[in-house]
């Protein structure tokens, strides 16, 4: 049977019952935290959504892997570098980060930036 994880978000605060974000560690990524919605836990054998959120002045990790990210941006303004070109992002965009190209998401703002970021299952 399917699960499902119901949006708890108030005054501009992100959650889902049943899931809690955990900060986002790495040796180079900066005030970040990552709730991971749908994976392992769910059963799901092909793909995981995550959440994820960076402060203001933070960023992820700067990544490189194989596996491609779809990525929609739901809250707050950022700049995400892909290869070599940082684009602007903001409310509603997407994003397709393919495998093997170097990226890292960075707020741009004041406020929180947040989206959501599926991933195939690793």
């Amino acid at each position: 049977m399917g699960v499902v994880h119901r949006f708890i978000g108030r005054e501009g605060a992100f959650g889902w019952e049943g899931k809690a974000p955990e900060e986002y560690v790495t040796e180079t990524a900066k005030g970040a935290s990552i709730n991971w919605l749908i994976g392992p836990r769910e059963e799901a054998p092909h793909f995981a959504i995550r959440y994820i959120e960076v402060e203001p002045g933070g960023h992820t990790s700067l990544d490189n892997h194989e596996h491609e990210h779809g990525v929609m941006i739901l809250k707050g303004k950022g700049r995400v570098l892909m290869g070599q070109e940082e684009v602007e992002v903001g409310f509603g965009d997407i994003l397709f980060v393919p495998g093997s190209e170097r990226h890292r998401f960075r707020n741009a703002g004041d406020e929180p930036f947040g989206f959501l970021c599926v991933i195939p299952r690793l």
